[in-house]
This record gives C-alpha cells, structure tokens and sequence, in this order.
C-alpha cells in the first residue's frame, strides 16, 4: 500500500545566502549570525561528527534553508523545543531567525554532553535567545509551543520522546525524508496519533509531519 497522497509543491532553490535572504526576509544581521553558525559549524565537525562533512558545501540549502521552512507553518508559536538538537538543526537555525522577537525562546535538548557545549558556545557566541538541556528529551517537564527535530530517531521512538511535550499541549513539526510513511505504518504498531505529512520545500524527497494529538496504541 503506497503513503498517503504528499501535495506538489515547487522546490524553492536556495544555493547562496542571497537565495535564503529571498527565501526567507531574513536581513544582513540573521545572514551574518548563519555565516557565523556556519563557521562554528566548520570548526567543531574536524573534532566530532555534528553534520557530514560535504553538507557544508551546501550549507544554505541542506541545513538553514531545510531548518527555517518550518518556521511559517506554526508563525504564532513563540516558545519551541528541538530534540536531539545535536548540531543544532533546526534550533539554532530558527533562534537565529527569531532572535529579536520578543517572547520567543528555544529549548536545545541533547543528551550527550560534548554536543552540548558546542550547542554552548553557538548560543552564547551569537547571544541567542535559546537555553541547552543536557538531558534525555523525555526526562524533562518543558511546557513549549512547538517540538521539532531532524534526524533525530525513527517514528516510532520519537514520538516516544515528544509524547510529554504532547500531552502539555504542543504540536510536533518533524523534519523527515521520504521514507516516512513507513516510519508512520510501523509507528501505528504502538502509538494512535493524528498526523499530515507535508511536503518539504527544501527538498522534493523530504517530509514535514505534523503531529496535533498523540496517545499509547490500543
């Protein structure tokens, strides 16, 4: 049995800082924190494994074009938690984003430590409204608007880990790739949940799940 039905949508191409510029609205002072991002980036990933290596050639389309997208589908939402934030996608890209928006707050959970305080040194290096929980994502009692991630763990187990954020009241935005309606067929083994699954305009291959209500399977 084939997924449900995605909608077409036109990729928009975002090669160069001026792309995302026009992608986004986003003015001189979001694009220089990204090309400072972008650098730490660069630098931490010759020490640790934060993102493949040849990603960053392609930086403004893979990881900040990819992670701000989801940004306008909840504009409402001022208070966010990203899970398994690792190197920080999306978090740190919609902190940017909305770095002077007032109220606007990002939760950056992770549970290993050394990504942790690169997280750190990201957050305060750009003075970024977002604070970092060392801490594993179902351990902690966040109130949040919106709980996102990005190749953080099969369905299954993600919904596993955003079911407290849920039950208080938020929506989940998963950032996915194309193999997610199987994701969600072996997640129906476990969990009962309503969810669209949207197209992704950074990627004709990826997904954005949209998840408004989560329960235990029957």
């Amino acid at each position: 049995m084939d997924g449900p039905e995605i909608p077409l949508v036109e990729v928009v191409e975002v090669e160069t800082a001026a792309d995302f510029a026009m992608a986004t609205g986003a003015d001189e002072s979001v694009i220089a924190d990204l090309q400072q991002y972008r650098s730490y980036l660069e630098d931490w990933n010759q020490r640790m494994n934060l993102v493949g290596p040849s990603t960053l050639e392609i930086f403004w389309s893979r990881h900040a074009w990819d992670s701000a997208q989801i940004l306008p589908l909840e504009p409402e939402a001022l208070t966010w938690a990203d899970l398994g934030a690792g190197a920080g996608l999306p978090g740190i890209v919609l902190a940017i984003l909305q770095k002077n928006r007032p109220g606007f707050h990002m939760h950056l959970v992770e549970s290993m430590a050394k990504r942790c305080r690169f997280l750190e040194e990201v957050v305060n290096g750009l003075a970024l409204p977002a604070t970092i929980h060392n801490s594993r994502a179902e351990d902690l009692s966040l109130t949040v608007d919106i709980v996102t991630a990005r190749a953080c763990a099969p369905m299954t187990r993600l919904l596993g880990y955003a079911q407290p954020y849920l039950k208080r009241g938020a929506t989940a935005l998963f950032l996915k790739g194309q193999d997610v309606a199987v994701e969600m067929e072996e997640a129906t083994k476990s969990w009962s949940f309503e969810a669209d699954i949207l197209p992704s305009f950074s990627d004709a291959r990826g997904r954005i799940v949209r998840v408004r209500k989560l329960g235990r399977g029957r």
